[in-house]
């Protein structure tokens, strides 16, 4: 487990450093979206993949590396939403924003090593499209959670959906990285 702790903080290191350079160019602009909208925007990044994954091919530029790269990002992003709200308003300082997106993806990591030591690191056996679908499957649970209000009967929140899906992203960037996708 070691081993995939380091690759983790590396992928991690690899986000970090894209929505640092990010937020310089753009501020924290993505504060005026509603959790529901950052939710479609996960969305529309897992859908591609999972478009690239099925016809082999793609036309723009981005691979899928940078779209597990843009799911991290935004799922950490949309669990700030979650705590804040959107602003109109430039109401956190860069510091501030970064320190609560680490904070995110440190929880998203402890997480990871709780579930990764109950299932033996079952995931390095899984596919990485099946990490994409279930990214997919945990987008509709959100969804629907979103459409009833933020209410569920006997199911975890809409954070910790967002939370599995940082960890079903980074185990598809390990893949891809470490080359054992």
């Amino acid at each position: 487990m070691q081993k995939t702790s380091e690759q983790y903080d590396q992928v991690i290191k690899i986000c970090s450093s894209l929505f640092e350079k990010k937020m310089k160019d753009y501020g924290i602009a993505w504060r005026i979206l509603r959790p529901s909208s950052m939710t479609d925007q996960i969305y529309i990044k897992a859908q591609r993949i999972r478009s690239i994954e099925d016809k082999g091919t793609q036309k723009i530029g981005d691979d899928i590396r940078s779209e597990f790269i843009g799911i991290i990002n935004y799922c950490s992003m949309a669990i700030i939403q979650l705590e804040m709200g959107p602003s109109e308003e430039e109401d956190m300082s860069h510091k501030e924003t970064l320190e609560k997106y680490l904070a995110n993806l440190s929880t998203a990591k402890e997480l990871m090593m709780e579930k990764n030591h109950d299932y033996g690191e079952a995931w390095r056996n899984m596919r990485t499209s099946s990490y994409t679908d279930l990214i997919l499957m945990k987008l509709k649970r959100t969804k629907q959670i979103e459409d009833n209000k933020g209410q569920t009967l006997v199911s975890e929140g809409i954070d910790a959906n967002y939370l599995d899906m940082i960890n079903y992203a980074v185990f598809g960037m390990i893949k891809i990285e470490f080359g054992e996708a």
